[in-house]
């Protein structure tokens, strides 16, 4: 089968509930399964559907390694997906649910690779938003991991607080840090030095890059979820979670 007849059939599959179906076990290869992915992305954008930026996972050296990849991974976001800060979600509405504690970074000039570099991104990226990224385990990731992708890698929906323009004093995203709460209580802090060794500019660049293997670009006024600072969270019903961010503020959700 060639790519678009692939992605009509996977997106028959999951209208049917049967996510990464068993039959596509194994069928596909990593170069495929994004392709696939980008072919649901513009069957859903020639719905009515509009992109509103990208998300890049697996930033974390110890998940990579985890899951036996040399590289992070890239999904696409809808604006059906965004939700502001303290939304409530229908937890039976939601297929084994997780959070992850991320910035969602706005890109105010086009990025197009090969050969996008730091100081591209750093005069690209103007401003950060507190983010929850609510992922679905729609099926095992690290089963099969071109078909999660095909998939795209787990995305659900994606939560930001208020945006904040990047400065000198608040650039170094990598100094960042995060509090979580799960119920009010703290359940970890962990440092913006966790996405990509250095911070989330690093997803930036990276991403840039990748598309370029697909001839495509980050856009102007694109937004993009550049990894979690933290491992990935499951989500029980009646479970409200916040994620504070120093120095970017709060986000909240409720399920």
């Amino acid at each position: 089968m060639d790519i678009e007849t692939i992605a009509a059939t996977l997106e028959q599959e999951t209208a049917g509930g049967n996510f990464m179906p068993l039959a596509w076990r194994g069928k596909l290869s990593m170069d495929q399964a994004y392709q696939v992915q980008l072919a649901i992305m513009r069957r859903r954008i020639g719905r009515g559907e509009r992109q509103t930026g990208w998300k890049v996972g697996l930033t974390a050296a110890a998940m990579r390694a985890q899951q036996n990849v040399h590289e992070p991974c890239f999904g696409y976001l809808l604006a059906s997906g965004h939700r502001a800060s303290g939304h409530r979600y229908d937890f039976g509405q939601l297929i084994a649910p997780g959070f992850e504690n991320e910035l969602c970074l706005r890109v105010s000039k086009t990025l197009r690779g090969p050969g996008v570099t730091l100081a591209d991104v750093t005069a690209a990226v103007t401003h950060a938003a507190p983010a929850l990224e609510v992922i679905e385990k729609r099926g095992n990731f690290t089963d099969d991991l071109p078909l999660a992708m095909a998939d795209n890698a787990q995305q659900h929906s994606y939560v930001t607080g208020a945006e904040l323009a990047l400065t000198q004093a608040n650039g170094n995203l990598g100094a960042a840090t995060v509090d979580v709460l799960v119920g009010g209580a703290l359940a970890e802090t962990a440092p913006g030095s966790a996405v990509m060794g250095e911070g989330a500019l690093l997803s930036v660049v990276w991403l840039a890059n990748k598309l370029a293997e697909f001839g495509l670009g980050i856009e102007a006024g694109q937004v993009i979820m550049s990894g979690s600072f933290t491992k990935q969270y499951a989500i029980t019903d009646g479970m409200a979670v916040e994620a504070q961010f120093s120095p970017f503020g709060d986000v909240a959700a409720r399920f």
